[in-house]
């Protein structure tokens, strides 16, 4: 069956140097690197195996997840508070054939969710709202992708922890000052913490950061090397390149 999308008020893109299709709004929420990145972090993956995208957006984590992972076809699934995100994710899905093993269903995490089960995926990844003090986007779809509303990132990480199996494995990005409350929330709970700084330039302070963690693991936290984005005259780095067009893990690119 044909997809019929509104091509004045949304746009066909691309990820993975044009090997994933996805629709996102001309004038809303759309997919940055860092969603990209932070999919990369995944490896390991079985086919028996149940990924979670928490704040799914257009969808982006998840359709690279799919993609690197297409031969296993791993169950997953992307949970979104906007209905109108939610609907164009799942066309991407479509336009891709992922739909056999990539869904995503419309869900606040706000609310008692019936339709999902606590401790029973083995990976939840998610790029987590940045701030609640920045000051939100005139345009709502933005605020709401962006700013915290009614939870904090302490909340959206417990969540992300409730929804994991036993020794499952948890998978963030977000702003560097958010170290503190994320190690927070992990302790106690999750060991094997994996800091990974992402450094826009050489010589520059890391702005973001990328976490890995295992569920009820005592291992000790480790503070990796980091990636560099771009070079200094703004082209991105080989590393960054493998990772953004070649759909390359992020462990797969170490040297």
């Amino acid at each position: 069956m044909a997809l019929l999308i509104d091509t004045i008020t949304h746009t066909d893109d691309y990820l993975l140097d044009r090997k994933v299709k996805i629709f996102q709004p001309l004038d809303g929420y759309r997919a940055s690197t860092d969603a990209v990145l932070v999919s990369s972090l995944l490896s390991q993956i079985k086919s028996t195996d149940k990924i979670l995208d928490v704040g799914s957006g257009t969808g982006a984590i998840s359709l690279c997840i799919a993609a690197r992972f297409q031969a296993l076809r791993p169950q997953i699934l992307g949970l979104e508070a906007q209905a109108e995100l939610c609907s164009l994710s799942n066309q991407s899905a479509q336009a891709n054939n992922f739909s056999d093993y990539l869904r995503y269903m419309h869900a606040d995490i706000r609310q008692p969710l019936s339709e999902i089960t606590p401790c029973s995926f083995q990976h939840v990844i998610s790029n987590p709202p940045y701030s609640e003090h920045d000051m939100p986007s005139p345009n709502p779809s933005k605020a709401m992708a962006h700013n915290h509303q009614g939870l904090t990132l302490s909340d959206w990480l417990r969540f992300c922890i409730k929804m994991t199996a036993p020794k499952g494995h948890l998978y963030f990005i977000n702003r560097a000052e958010a170290i503190t409350e994320i190690l927070s929330v992990l302790h106690g709970k999750a060991g094997a913490i994996k800091i990974i700084p992402i450094f826009s330039k050489p010589g520059q302070v890391a702005k973001r950061v990328m976490i890995m963690a295992q569920k009820d693991s005592k291992a000790p936290t480790q503070i990796l090397s980091g990636l560099i984005t771009h070079n200094p005259d703004g082209t991105y780095t080989p590393q960054t390149q493998q990772i953004l067009r070649a759909g390359q893990g992020f462990f797969d690119i170490l040297p």
